[in-house]
């Protein structure tokens, strides 16, 4: 269970959240112990405020959720919220560069953003239901290249979320000592443990809770 919780990236990026709101996800973490939480550049600075004293960390995401915006747009995203006390980055690749194959473009973009970070953990989130096997290969080299520390699955607002198959290839294509996350579609205790059998090291969710519970479950009925 504690292991468990440790994986988990308590989520809420939702356009309607509210103050209430991110105070109840930071609230539930902390009485879970889950890794930390990941929420958008505007409540990085409350969500870093309820957190500090604790070992949870405060993610937040940049580019989000298409990774469309200007490569300065991201990297000015990434500064401000380090400077609202990020511990980690969760940033959305260029998927249309990446797939008109302007490899050096995003490239530089990710090590812009790894820069801005400023020795800060950078996960590369690759949206991999809009790529090909070959292009979230690629992806993943360029993550690993860029000077990240993890690729991603999903944002969670694409055509689908993590899979199975996504996981395990990232996991063979950046090794054992880079780190992948499985995020997007993360609901329950099943789906989460073949997740991290799959290869991944966290996991984003915003069910963290409801997986714990399942996870306990599972122990009583064994």
């Amino acid at each position: 269970m504690t292991s468990l919780a440790s994986r988990i990236e308590h989520t809420l990026l939702r356009a309607d959240a509210r103050r209430v709101d991110i105070e109840r996800l930071c609230a539930e973490a902390i009485e879970h112990g889950f890794r930390g939480v990941c929420v958008n550049g505007s409540w990085v600075g409350l969500a870093y405020s309820i957190l500090e004293g604790t070992d949870l960390k405060v993610v937040a995401v940049a580019g989000f959720p298409l990774g469309a915006m200007s490569a300065d747009a991201k990297r000015y995203e990434t500064e401000a919220a380090v400077d609202e006390g990020a511990h980690e980055i969760d940033v959305v690749l260029g998927i249309g560069r990446l797939k008109d194959g302007e490899s050096e473009f995003v490239l530089r973009e990710l090590r812009d953003i790894v820069e801005a970070a400023d020795e800060r953990p950078v996960k590369v989130i690759l949206e991999a239901a809009l790529l090909t096997e070959a292009e979230k290969i690629l992806a993943c080299h360029l993550a690993v290249e860029s000077g990240a520390k993890f690729v991603k699955t999903s944002t969670g607002f694409g055509p689908s979320g993590a899979t199975i198959e996504d996981v395990k290839l990232l996991r063979a294509t950046v090794g054992s000592k880079f780190g992948v996350k499985a995020s997007g579609g993360i609901r329950d205790f099943k789906t989460a443990r073949a997740m991290i059998e799959a290869g991944a090291d966290r996991i984003g969710t915003s069910f963290g809770p409801a997986i714990l519970e399942g996870a306990e479950a599972a122990e009583l009925s064994q």
